[in-house]
């Protein structure tokens, strides 16, 4: 059985940078998908969902995508219209070629004022005796059906013959229930795993769900796509058988490596915007870097050895791009000239004394003495006066 999963939805959402939560139109088709899952709650802003070309048998967990406007089951298993009653946009809706029995389940649109255009062409209900007046009566909100357009007298002519239609049309639905309950039971076993696959594609086969899934599974099978066994992942190889980094890039993410930088290289890398931080891993060695978003590696080999301890990573809150600045180790930085400081001498605590005046302890200083005492201090034959010059 084939799961709609994250990994697969963004796979298909690569022309959104695989960011799902803001998609508004995803490709599922061709999936061998047998149940619609998890887009309910990842992609609520869907406006285009293409399914068509699965084995999918029921309509079902889209109740929460209130932009949907158009939706293409064409080429499932579907058996009746059901479960869309909530998805209040919707304008086109594809069943093209399913096994819709129930034609009466059109009646669960009625609710959908917006849908316009509804295809059912291939279905089993087509071949009921009044099936288009019918559809047209029950839905008058359609401009289209199966293509064709709904004229001003084919509305007029479903209103009128209403009653006689639908008594028809309940005749004709109860012996595709009957017809169908005995397909049933003619099938059962009709698949067994003791059948070899030679013998299953040499008999013939009833048109009908179950001959679709069992053509599907064998199909996988036969290409090498075993459900039961997980497939391995593709080894990816790091280093050459000499020991040598690669530089790799398996997310093929967008970056830039800047080295014109003489002090360090600049590594910008163009990480998903709205990827949790969480999910990188980032290993640093002296001649390579490599990062693991949600396991998948990136890895670039630098021309010359990097400080790995005095590396640093950002991440851009606004891009969420990832920006690793890594100095190189190499790096000498030009000789700059040495500006002597200028210091203070210290001064021990005696010649800080002697820094200060003296003053006497008495409160009334005695100038009659200065002369006397600055003599003693400075001897007269050390002054040199100059001569007085008398004119």
């Amino acid at each position: 059985m084939v799961k709609i999963t994250e990994e697969l939805v963004r796979k298909r959402a690569e022309h959104n940078e695989g960011i799902i939560g803001t998609l508004e139109e995803l490709s599922l088709h061709q999936e061998d998908v047998e149940r619609i899952e998890n887009i309910n709650n990842w992609c609520k802003n869907i406006q285009i969902l293409y399914l068509q070309a699965n084995l999918i048998p029921k309509i079902e967990n889209l109740n929460k995508l209130k932009k949907l406007e158009y939706l293409n089951l064409a080429i499932n298993n579907i058996e009746k219209i059901e479960n869309l009653e909530r998805c209040e946009f919707l304008e086109k809706l594809d069943l093209t070629l399913n096994f819709i029995g129930d034609l009466e389940s059109v009646c669960s649109l009625q609710g959908s004022i917006h849908l316009k255009h509804l295809y059912l062409t291939g279905n089993p209900c087509c071949d009921y005796k009044g099936y288009r007046q019918y559809v047209i009566a029950k839905l008058p909100q359609l401009i289209t059906l199966d293509g064709t357009e709904i004229t001003k007298s084919e509305r007029i002519k479903a209103k009128q013959n209403i009653a006689s239609i639908e008594e028809n049309i309940k005749k004709e639905q109860d012996r595709y229930f009957l017809f169908r309950s005995e397909q049933k039971k003619r099938i059962e076993g009709r698949f067994d795993s003791t059948i070899d696959d030679e013998e299953f594609w040499k008999s013939t086969s009833e048109n009908c769900p179950e001959t679709r899934v069992e053509i599907s599974r064998r199909s996988r099978k036969s290409k090498g796509f075993d459900k039961d066994k997980k497939t391995e992942k593709k080894q990816v190889h790091l280093f050459t058988k000499e020991g040598r980094p690669l530089n790799i890039n398996q997310a093929k993410l967008d970056f830039k490596f800047n080295d014109e930088d003489p002090e360090k290289f600049v590594l910008d890398l163009a990480v998903y915007k709205y990827l949790d931080t969480n999910l990188i891993e980032i290993d640093l060695q002296p001649i390579y870097a490599r990062i693991l978003i949600k396991g998948k590696v990136f890895q670039i080999v630098f021309s010359e050895e990097i400080l790995t301890d005095k590396s640093t990573a950002k991440r851009s809150q606004i891009t969420g791009h990832l920006v690793l600045e890594l100095p190189r180790a190499n790096y000498k930085p030009l000789n700059q000239k040495k500006v002597k400081k200028i210091s203070r001498p210290i001064c021990d605590d005696k010649e800080r004394k002697e820094q200060f005046l003296e003053v006497q302890e008495h409160n009334e200083m005695d100038f009659s003495k200065i002369v006397e005492n600055y003599n003693k201090k400075c001897p007269r034959e050390h002054l040199e006066v100059p001569p007085l010059e008398y004119g």
